[in-house]
Parts: C-alpha cells; sequence; structure tokens
C-alpha cells in the first residue's frame, strides 16, 4: 500500500523544498515553534501559487489553549473562507472545552462552513480525555474527513497499539494521519507496526532536511 508522507512547513522555501524531495502533501502552518498558527495570506497565496501538491492550512489563532471565544472563531471562520476563496485542498482546525473535550458545536459550524474544503482534525484529539471516544464523535460527521493524532502520547511510537485501534474504528473514507516524532529515520519501522496510509511531520523527507 502507497503511504502519504505529510510534511509540515512555516515558510515558502520549505514547502517548495518539501515537494521537490517528494512530499505527497502539505500542512500548511505559521510559527511552527509554537505547533503551528494560522499562517499569514500571502503566504497562503504564494504557496498555492508556488506548489502542484495538495496544501492544508492550519487555523489555529493562538496558542497553546484550543478553547475558542465566539469572537475567535469568526476569526477562524474569516480564515476558512479565505482558504475557500485561494482553492486549497483543505483546512485544520480542532476545539475543545474548558473540560478538555471537543466543543462539537464549534467543530460542527466551522467543518459545515468549510465545505467542500477537505476538514481536518488536529492534534487537539491528543488533549481530550479520550482519543478513542473523540474520534467516534468525529465520524459521526461527513463534513470532517480527517483527524491528525499521535494516539494521545506525545510521540507515535508511544501510542502503537491506539493508533492501530483507531485505523480499526475509522471507516475508509476518513483519514487517520498518524504524527508525533515521526522521521525519516523511524517511518519504516512504525509503518510497519501501525500500517497506516498517513503520516506526518516535520522531519519526514530524508533530503528535505538535510
Amino acid at each position: 500500500m502507497q503511504i502519504i508522507k505529510e510534511v509540515c512547513v512555516d515558510s515558502l522555501e520549505d514547502a517548495v523544498n518539501a515537494e521537490k524531495n517528494g512530499a505527497d502533501r502539505i500542512e500548511l502552518c505559521g510559527r511552527l515553534d509554537l505547533d503551528g498558527l494560522t499562517p499569514s495570506r500571502n503566504l497562503i497565496e504564494e504557496s498555492f501559487n508556488s506548489l502542484n501538491i495538495p496544501i492544508r492550512v492550519m487555523i489555529r489563532p493562538k496558542h497553546p489553549s484550543f478553547v475558542y471565544s465566539n469572537e475567535e472563531i469568526y476569526k477562524m471562520l474569516e480564515e476558512i473562507n479565505y482558504c475557500k476563496k485561494v482553492g486549497v485542498d483543505g483546512v485544520v482546525l480542532g476545539c475543545l472545552n474548558n473540560d478538555s473535550n471537543f466543543n462539537m458545536n464549534q467543530i460542527e459550524f466551522l467543518s459545515k462552513k468549510a465545505k467542500p474544503l477537505n476538514v481536518i482534525i488536529h492534534k487537539s484529539i491528543d488533549s481530550t480525555k479520550s482519543v478513542i471516544l473523540s474520534l467516534s464523535q468525529l465520524i459521526q460527521n461527513r463534513d470532517i474527513n480527517g483527524v491528525l493524532t499521535s494516539g494521545g502520547h506525545r510521540f507515535a511510537k508511544d501510542a502503537i497499539k491506539t493508533l492501530k485501534k483507531m485505523l480499526d474504528l475509522a471507516p475508509e473514507w476518513f483519514e487517520v494521519i498518524c504524527a508525533g516524532g515521526i522521521t525519516y529515520e523511524n517511518l519504516n519501522n512504525l509503518h510497519s507496526l501501525i500500517k497506516g496510509k498517513y503520516y506526518h511531520g516535520k522531519k519526514i523527507l530524508k533530503d528535505y532536511n538535510e
């Protein structure tokens, strides 16, 4: 089975280099030093005009909390609408309640508004009380196309069993994108254990990082 390598980048130079070195897809962010925020509109447009591979844009207005006010939700909606106007492949978002579970009202609102773009829920799922229960909520909504996760741990290597459970639970149309310390050095070994299709990381391509 062919695997999909998704590279997260926060500059045009890194995006172009990732495509050149074999990335299948880009997650475009601002401030990767803060685990990724919404990139500038200029970076979104430049990347879209420069790349041939799909681009998914992080929609995250602040760090580190995933709990958003109504004002922040509408700010996210403005950025989603811009992404629709540009025509990128998808957006990446996630919203939590104060009890560290998904705020499904906010997620469903943004996901519906984002269509026809692909909608991926980011690693906010790893901050919820149960990634399995959280995944079961997401797959009930056909506006949501996938989730980025390290199985509730910081690193995918520490969540092999959970990631396999998530892959078993997810329907065929839903992407479970494995992340968390996945590099070109450990990808083959992790893939042999997880047997997923989608893998995500900053250092997932060898030549790209040298």
